[in-house]
């Protein structure tokens, strides 16, 4: 379990394509060439060659099988060295990636904690294994993995069928998205060319990001949602200061919510801002966009600076293309107000 979890958070962002590359292909190519190459060896070592030790280490200790095949080779001392690293990289590595995930298990979910939370579970895997050990139980872990592969492989049968579920879905939204409202949202606005060549060229700090979306942005939401409420739709509208996110929620019962958030993200300065500048002193180090994103996720665009009724007309136009994306997957039917 703690691999699949390590390997979704180390490869957020990246393609399926990319995903599959690193994940499936370049492994097995690996595992290809080592054992084509050491194993063979092996092989023409003991067969052809009378190496008959190697095989009698295998069958007496297979841990040292290794270690003996180099001794077959110069410079064993050197090889045996390189080869003890190499373990031990493996052992790390895989210790910390268990530790991380059990980490954000334990902590419901935050990315973010404390490095000392993350070290201590490290330390407990370790003497949980190093018990294990001198317990003589490991052979029966190991039997017990074995034991319980059979039943989990029907549950990857049943996450199989998930992900092939969410990337149709994916694929009937994103087709929602390109073919449904084309207008974008600048069409809609009504200041010139020149506050809008100003926005792109502002960036703004922290504080002001957090007071447009403290400010604007609910009284936005709050406009909107008083709308709907006069036909009967139940939405929830609420905004977390210790989080910087005024959410909007349009329930839909039985069926996928409306969801539209808007959060504080900082960034680093680009290198091209502000150029009026010469004194590094004087330089604004950050910067902070007030970014919308949607219950899919797919959405990052910012929408500082624009004014109430374009942010309103906004959530408006996601929510027009959240109910064609439930036409499109039909179920619509189930998406009603309530009374």
């Amino acid at each position: 379990v703690f691999v699949g979890m390590f390997i979704a958070r180390v490869s957020r962002g990246r393609t399926i394509r990319e995903f599959i590359v690193g994940v499936m292909f370049v492994p097995v190519g690996f595992t290809f060439i080592w054992m084509s190459v050491f194993g063979n060896t092996a092989l023409d070592a003991i067969i052809n060659k009378g190496f008959t030790a190697l095989s009698d280490a295998v069958s007496a200790d297979v841990s040292t099988a290794l270690f003996k095949f180099l001794e077959h080779f110069p410079f064993s001392g050197i090889t045996s060295a390189i080869a003890v690293i190499l373990v031990i990289t493996f052992f790390v590595t895989s210790a910390d990636s268990g530790s991380l995930v059990v980490d954000t298990i334990a902590s419901g979910g935050k990315e973010k904690n404390p490095v000392w939370q993350r070290i201590f579970w490290a330390i407990l895997e370790g003497v949980v294994a190093a018990a294990l050990l001198v317990a003589g139980g490991l052979g029966a872990l190991q039997a017990a993995s074995i034991t319980i592969a059979l039943p989990f492989a029907a549950i990857m049968l049943v996450a199989c069928w998930g992900l092939w579920r969410a990337l149709n879905l994916e694929s009937i939204r994103y087709e929602s998205l390109q073919h449904h409202m084309n207008a974008g949202r600048h069409s809609k606005m009504s200041d010139t060319w020149q506050s809008r060549l100003s926005r792109l060229t502002k960036f703004p700090p922290i504080d002001e990001v957090k007071r447009f979306i403290r400010e604007d942005v609910i009284h936005a939401m709050e406009l909107v949602e008083s709308e709907l409420k006069n036909h009967h739709w139940q939405v929830n509208l609420s905004y977390d200061p210790s989080r910087n996110l005024a959410s909007f929620c349009v329930a839909h019962e039985g069926d996928m919510n409306f969801i539209y958030e808007v959060r504080v993200k900082d960034e680093e300065m680009p290198t091209y801002a502000s150029p009026e500048f010469t004194d590094p002193d004087k330089i604004q180090k950050k910067y902070a966009r007030a970014e919308v994103s949607l219950q899919d996720g797919n959405k990052a665009y910012d929408i500082y600076g624009y004014d109430e009724d374009v942010i309103a007309t906004d959530i408006i136009d996601q929510f027009e293309k959240h109910r064609h994306f439930l036409h499109n997957t039909s179920s619509l039917e189930l998406a009603v107000p309530v009374d």
